[in-house]
């Protein structure tokens, strides 16, 4: 999955809302056939999804618009199999996988993916997994889940107010993140101890309240979420700010990697830029840091 920082999500059951989404300027669309869409219109949604998905495949593999997701429904919902059995084509490039709990959920989510590839024609191993997390089980089990299938290619923690994973903990909300700051940086430190370098954050879900949105966005950013889902084409330009390397920082490490690869050359590993010290940890973050500020735009 190539690394992304905004992710629209658009109603599976609406298909001018997601074509619309593709010409957001967002990272990604994620189209849902979970929770935006009525139960008596999940069939359907399958539909008009894969339809979207074949005219983007249909554009070539070298167009220059957003990567291709869709959140499916639970496994435990029964209706995971349909959903997959109807949007593993070419051009889907990964599914969220949402209230995710187990070792099994995600290893027969892999299998089932494999065959699908399989019937469709598709490389073994394209449609990749990102494992939505959302309630204390999910936290508790993270790493593990993780490590299930090489499909896992990332986390998305669902933390929104009122949502499920703060039912599920009984716990308050509040934008300063108090109540949730454990799950929020578990499920980070797994993702991270797993060797996933992009993990996800959920949505903010009041759509009038930007000051909160950024002021989230940016304790998520902190923590070290390179990005996150957004429901509204106006959440893409707060949170991209949010979320965005700031321009000192770029050129300050821009300069460590400059210099500390010069004086290598020369036999040195330790070096002052600034006036701060810089040695083989400092020049590799510099470099993931900077690695993180091409997603910038």
């Amino acid at each position: 999955m190539k690394p992304v920082r905004i992710i629209l999500f658009a109603p599976g059951s609406k298909e001018r809302v997601m074509t619309k989404a593709l010409e957001s300027g967002a990272d990604a669309v994620l189209l849902d056939l979970e929770d935006s869409v009525p139960l008596a219109s999940k069939a359907e949604a399958r539909l008009l999804v894969a339809k979207v998905i074949d005219s983007v495949a249909a554009a070539g593999t070298g167009r220059d618009g957003p990567a291709i997701f869709v959140r499916t429904n639970a496994a435990a919902t029964g209706l995971l199999e349909d959903d997959l059995a109807a949007i593993v084509r070419p051009g889907l490039e990964a599914i969220f996988v949402p209230k995710v709990e187990s070792v099994p959920e995600v290893q027969n989510t892999a299998s089932t993916l494999e065959r699908l590839e399989a019937a469709q024609g598709i490389k073994a191993g394209t449609v990749e997994m990102v494992l939505m997390i959302e309630s204390a089980l999910g936290v508790y089990r993270c790493f593990d889940m993780i490590n299930a299938s090489p499909r896992v290619a990332s986390t998305c923690i669902g933390g929104a107010q009122d949502g499920d994973l703060q039912t599920d903990l009984g716990c308050s909300w509040s934008v300063e993140g108090t109540e949730q700051f454990y799950a929020r940086s578990k499920v980070l430190l797994d993702t991270r101890a797993a060797g996933k370098a992009w993990p996800l954050d959920g949505v903010y879900g009041n759509l009038n309240d930007e000051a909160g949105l950024i002021q989230d966005s940016t304790l998520s950013a902190r923590l070290g979420y390179v990005g996150r889902t957004v429901i509204h084409p106006k959440q893409i330009a707060p949170v991209r700010q949010a979320y965005a390397v700031p321009a000192a920082q770029v050129d300050y490490y821009r300069k460590v990697v400059s210099e500390f690869e010069a004086v290598e050359k020369a036999g040195t590993a330790a070096i002052t830029v600034d006036g701060k010290l810089v040695d083989y940890a400092m020049y590799q973050r510099a470099r993931r840091v900077l690695e993180l500020a091409s997603l910038d735009r």
